[in-house]
């Protein structure tokens, strides 16, 4: 009695599985595949059934039918099997070009930034930058006349607000695209960015490197440097930390960049989802082909380390390499 009720409920675990299969046929490429399970399924169940009548001494067909059904059933699924690991070979090839089309995106995306903050940089610099320096030396023709106590002292306030108005561009211009990075390399580039921070905030940031002139792919340089002021603001901004340290090192073929703050520290993984624009570095890093850890608690600051191999060919470059042949 039990055999049979084993028989019975096999033969209905095996009707459900040839209902899944069936829907399966019209959702996926591979129809083959789960045509060939249906079949094997399907005669599965016939062949319980038989078992099933035989307990119960009906002879439906010789042991010898019974075999051959058995082996039929067999090769349904082995073929099946096979047509299953191609199915997961051409998912797994979708999702590696997936991959490399989004970091192709990301790239092109970051070139087409850096290529219209530079622009705006050379229209600030070039085109308001000689305006502002013209009408401080017509001010400074009017000085040299006779004026009145208040005229003078207008002229005066009017020379310190284009004054301002000329370091605040200088400023924004090399925000946007700063000289000393690309005339003098990275390094230079992040010290001159940590000069200047800390002069406006009561923080001490620590900069060590092994760094001297060497250059690097232009994408490399950029993105590390925008990697490390957003680092950097990140924790002036948000932290209330009083202790920043950063080192960056070349390690043979590998430049490593690690970052520490002693400040309140955070939930990294909720901040990857709601901001601070750690999605935004972990997406960057990535469209190098980097490593991007960050480890952080609250009251004990955080850790970021950055790993980007500077002799390895961007994957989008390779692809566009070959594409062009």
């Amino acid at each position: 009695m039990l055999i049979r009720i084993l028989l019975v409920i096999s033969i209905v675990v095996q009707c459900v599985a040839t209902g899944y299969a069936l829907r399966l046929v019209r959702t996926t490429k591979y129809n083959s595949v789960w045509i060939l399970f249906i079949v094997g399924f399907s005669l599965l169940s016939v062949e319980r059934l038989i078992q099933l009548l035989l307990e119960s001494g009906v002879q439906v067909i010789s042991r010898w039918w019974f075999a051959y059904l058995g082996i039929v059933i067999s090769v349904c699924l082995s073929i099946g099997v096979m047509y299953a690991h191609k199915l997961f070979k051409y998912i797994d090839r979708l999702n590696r070009q997936r991959s490399l089309l989004n970091k192709r995106i990301l790239t092109a995306v970051l070139r087409t930034e850096e290529k219209a903050r530079s622009r705006f940089s050379k229209e600030l610099h070039d085109g308001l930058g000689p305006l502002l320096s013209s009408a401080k030396m017509s001010l400074s023709a009017l000085s040299r006349e006779e004026q009145s106590p208040e005229q003078r002292e207008i002229i005066a306030n009017t020379t310190y607000v284009i004054d301002e108005a000329i370091r605040s561009l200088r400023e924004i211009s090399n925000n946007l695209s700063p000289h000393v990075l690309n005339d003098f390399g990275l390094a230079r580039g992040v010290q001159n960015f940590i000069d200047k921070s800390a002069a406006m905030h009561d923080v001490k940031i620590r900069f060590t490197t092994n760094l001297r002139g060497e250059r690097y792919d232009t994408d490399i340089e950029v993105i590390l440097y925008r990697v490390i002021c957003e680092l950097i603001n990140n924790s002036l901004k948000h932290a209330a930390c009083t202790e920043v340290n950063l080192s960056l090192s070349q390690n043979g073929p590998e430049l490593a960049l690690d970052y520490s703050d002693n400040g309140r520290g955070f939930n990294p993984q909720a901040m990857m989802d709601c901001g601070m624009g750690l999605s935004n570095i972990a997406s960057r890093i990535n469209s190098l082909g980097g490593m991007f850890d960050i480890t952080s608690s609250k009251g004990k600051g955080m850790r970021a380390a950055i790993r980007v191999n500077t002799q390895q060919e961007p994957s989008a470059e390779k692809n566009n390499r070959k594409h062009r042949r």
